[in-house]
C-alpha cells in the first residue's frame, strides 16, 4: 500500500519562508528512518504557489486554461509531500505522526492519502498491460 503525507502550505511557506536549520535536521533525520525501514520512496518540498502553474478543464471537452500563480488560500497549498509504501493504513498513520511539524511553528498540517493502484481503476488486462510497460519504462535508468 502507498501513502502521500502532503504537507500542507502556510502563509510562510507561501512567502518563501526557509526551515530552520533545526527542523531541516529534523525532517532530514525523520527520512533517515523512513529510508533506513524501507518504506520510503519520495520526499520533497516545493516552491511558493507564486512559481506555480495550475492546469483547469472549464468545459468538457474544452481546451485546457492556464493560470500561473500565486494561489489563494495557503491552507489548500501542497507545501511538500513524503511518499511511503507500507503494509497497511494503520502503520502509514504511525510513520505519519512521526514527522516533525513541517513547519515547526505549530501551524503544520499534513494529510495522508492513500494512492490508488493499477488494480484499484481497472480489471481490464489490456490497460493493466499498458500500465505495467509505463511503470517498467519509468524504472529504466535515464540517458544523460
Amino acid at each position: 500500500m502507498r501513502f502521500m503525507m502532503i504537507v500542507k502550505g502556510t502563509k510562510d511557506s507561501e512567502a518563501g519562508v526557509m526551515p530552520s536549520q533545526e527542523l531541516l535536521e529534523a525532517m532530514l533525520r525523520y527520512n533517515e528512518e523512513l529510508a533506513k525501514a524501507g518504506v520510503l520512496l519520495a520526499a520533497d518540498g516545493l516552491q511558493a504557489s507564486a512559481n506555480g502553474i495550475r492546469i483547469s478543464y472549464p468545459e468538457p471537452g474544452g481546451k485546457p486554461k492556464v493560470t500561473d500563480g500565486p494561489f489563494t488560500e495557503a491552507k489548500e497549498i501542497i507545501a511538500g509531500y513524503t511518499l511511503i509504501e507500507v503494509s497497511s493504513r494503520e502503520e502509514a498513520i504511525q510513520w505519519a505522526m512521526r514527522m516533525p511539524d513541517p513547519h515547526g511553528n505549530g501551524e503544520g498540517e499534513i494529510e495522508l492519502r492513500q494512492i490508488m493502484e493499477p488494480m484499484d481503476l481497472t480489471q481490464n488486462p489490456e490497460t493493466l498491460a499498458m500500465e505495467a510497460a509505463v511503470r517498467e519504462q519509468m524504472a529504466k535508468p535515464k540517458k544523460p
